[in-house]
Order: C-alpha cells, then sequence, then structure tokens
C-alpha cells in the first residue's frame, strides 16, 4: 500500500510542480517534497484559515462543502485539497503546469489519496 511519503513524492515528481504537502487541520506539517527551499511549515500554517473563509464563503453561497481550493497567481497555481476530516494536500504549481490535469486526477483519486492520510 502506498504512503503519505509516496504520494508527495509522486506528485511532486509531475511536470510544473514545485511542492507538494500533507498537512493537518492544524496546519502542521505531515509530510512534504519541495523543489525549491519552500519553508513547507510556514505554508502549511496558512492553509487552515483558507480553508475555513472559504468553507464560509461557499456556505453562505450555498454551495455545500468545499473539496478543492485553487489560487491562480502571477507566478503559478496553488490548489489545495481537502483530503480527509484531518488532512488537506497543498500543491504549488509553476506557470506551465497542466493545472487541468493535476485537478482532474486529484479530484477523480480523491477517495484513494484519502485513504493513504
Amino acid at each position: 500500500m502506498a504512503t503519505i511519503r509516496d504520494l508527495v513524492s509522486a506528485l511532486r515528481r509531475r511536470d510544473g510542480v514545485d511542492a507538494a504537502v500533507v498537512l493537518g487541520r492544524d496546519g502542521l506539517l505531515i509530510d512534504g517534497a519541495t523543489e525549491k527551499p519552500f519553508d513547507a511549515e510556514g505554508l502549511a500554517a496558512y492553509v487552515p484559515p483558507m480553508a475555513l473563509a472559504a468553507a464560509e464563503m461557499a456556505l453562505a453561497a450555498g454551495r455545500g462543502e468545499v473539496g478543492m481550493m485553487v489560487l491562480d497567481c502571477s507566478a503559478g497555481a496553488v490548489v489545495v485539497t481537502s483530503l480527509s476530516p484531518d488532512a488537506y494536500l497543498l500543491v504549488l504549481l509553476r506557470p506551465a503546469a497542466d493545472l487541468g490535469a493535476l485537478l482532474y486526477d486529484l479530484r477523480r483519486h480523491r477517495a484513494q489519496i484519502a485513504s493513504i492520510v
């Protein structure tokens, strides 16, 4: 069976991915793989307050639970996926990365990924 380390390593090896980080709902790093010297623990700390704000907005808009957030930034994209009631996955992509393929794979394989966590 695959491990969390296998998951982050596989995501990190995808073309255009700078970082893949699994973190707890408390913002603490569980595991991560980065190409550049990113502060994975520092990045992980930003996710829970963003996820809470997104959840409140989705509730106010009547859209249900948030499964994934995407930030389209000038230097790439940030993707946050809810894996379980206890964990998130954070992926940083370069501008040339195939964002659509990653989003499709994360959505399609969410149950399998969540079972690893």
